[in-house]
């Protein structure tokens, strides 16, 4: 039977945008990696260039889980915009709630009370915690190693269990928000996170036990995807990314939020700037980031949560039965909101990734005039391609893990 052939004239003009890439020259070959590809972490789209299995070019598409986040925040309330902050980094929902919070403080003018500090600086090292666990389980999963991957989301799992019995949500919680919280921790909590914290060392050096020695892993991540410093500095990568390459920069340190001056703890840094040294730098952060919770476990102040002002942060339920004047508050503040003066913001932080604050503008009304965040992963990103050139596509996978980045702030 004869196939029937066709040709397909597609006007050039009807191409999606990047879809065409013309190679540098008749040696090399394009080829798609993504967006549906399972080790790019989202919908993440690498277009390759390649000398035979050599990368001559990566260059990163973005873009296909655009939400428009930082447009709708500027169109709801500050305390409703709360809950749209969740959805950018969903790994580490709270360190992003934090962000927006301190710069949303930052314009009104206050400060929460020492407890509200510490609780808040105890939940950001919990979600730290789980952030980097799962950057590490997915990490080993993509270069083919399962079984930590299961270790490392077993001990995740204890956290979420903790913002649940904090929140009733295990993962977009909204519970730091400005003012404060939206409640004091229920009884019996702050000992199922001791009780967690005790056993975490353990569960930590078995993971290391997998990897630090296994011959695989090292092949696959030392002496790959190198970034010295100055490459970091100029392309605006911070985090572990930027440690790794034996730089101490830590914005808990440089520029303390929240009350990190109270606590004590180091920065692990690196020596090469590989994708070895990226690994070993998380691992040791988990380890401080245990020392600073039992560190506020031991020294948690006693005393409200939250600010006093009632036309920012609602009053406690209980009031709502016995004041009027507390059930106004709380309707005016659910459906008006307050009205931080005239200016503008920004409060750095250091989240899983790297430094991620919200800059902020106030025209005096109930909502932001612009909200624009600076998203660690979308800055790490740009180093995609300096990573990629001249190694082999299989270290792609390994470059792409070790940079921990997620799409959803990517593409806000």
């Amino acid at each position: 039977m004869a196939t029937e052939t066709r040709e397909l004239n597609i006007p050039t003009g009807s191409l999606a945008p990047g879809v065409q890439i013309d190679p540098l020259d008749d040696s090399t070959m394009v080829v798609n990696m993504g967006p549906q590809h399972p080790s790019t972490h989202g919908v993440l789209r690498v277009v390759l260039e390649l000398d035979g299995e050599v990368i001559v070019r990566a260059t990163p598409h973005i873009g296909y889980v655009h939400t428009g986040i930082e447009k709708e925040l500027e169109y709801q309330t500050y305390m409703k915009g709360v809950t749209l902050t969740d959805r950018i980094d969903y790994v580490a929902s709270l360190l992003e709630n934090a962000a927006f919070s301190l710069s949303v403080e930052k314009l009104l003018g206050v400060v929460p009370p020492p407890r509200g500090q510490y609780l808040r600086v105890l939940l950001m090292e919990l979600e730290r915690l789980a952030s980097h666990l799962v950057w590490l389980g997915t990490h080993v999963l993509d270069l083919g190693g399962m079984t930590v991957y299961f270790y490392a989301f077993s001990q995740r799992e204890k956290i979420l269990e903790l913002k649940e019995m904090m929140s009733g949500v295990r993962m977009m919680t909204s519970w730091i928000v400005p003012g404060g919280l939206r409640g004091d921790a229920p009884d019996g909590w702050f000992e199922r996170v001791k009780t967690f914290v005790d056993e975490f060392p353990r569960a930590l050096q078995e993971l290391e036990n997998l990897l630090n020695a296994n011959p695989i892993f090292r092949e696959r991540t030392q002496g790959v995807g190198i970034l010295s410093t100055e490459d970091c500095l100029q392309l605006g990568v911070s985090g572990a990314c930027l440690r790794a390459t034996g730089a101490e920069i830590d914005i808990r340190k440089s520029a303390p939020y929240s009350g990190y001056e109270n606590f004590d703890f180091a920065i692990p840094v690196g020596q090469y700037g590989d994708v070895y040294d990226r690994y070993r730098v998380r691992v040791a952060e988990m380890y401080q980031s245990r020392e600073i919770i039992k560190q506020c476990l031991e020294h948690m102040p006693d005393g409200p949560i939250n600010i006093s002002d009632r036309k920012i942060v609602p009053p406690p339920r209980a009031e709502l039965d016995n004041s009027m004047e507390a059930v106004i508050h709380h309707f005016k503040l659910w459906t008006e909101g307050f009205h931080p003066p005239v200016g503008e913001a920004y409060v750095p932080i250091e989240s899983g990734k790297g430094e991620m604050g919200f800059y902020i503008v106030s025209d005096g009304t109930n909502r932001p005039y612009r909200a624009h965040q600076r998203p660690a992963c979308f800055m790490n990103l740009q180093a995609l391609s300096k990573l990629c050139e001249g190694r082999i596509i299989a270290d792609v996978v390994a470059i792409i893990g070790s940079i921990d980045i997620i799409l959803g702030e990517i593409d806000r």
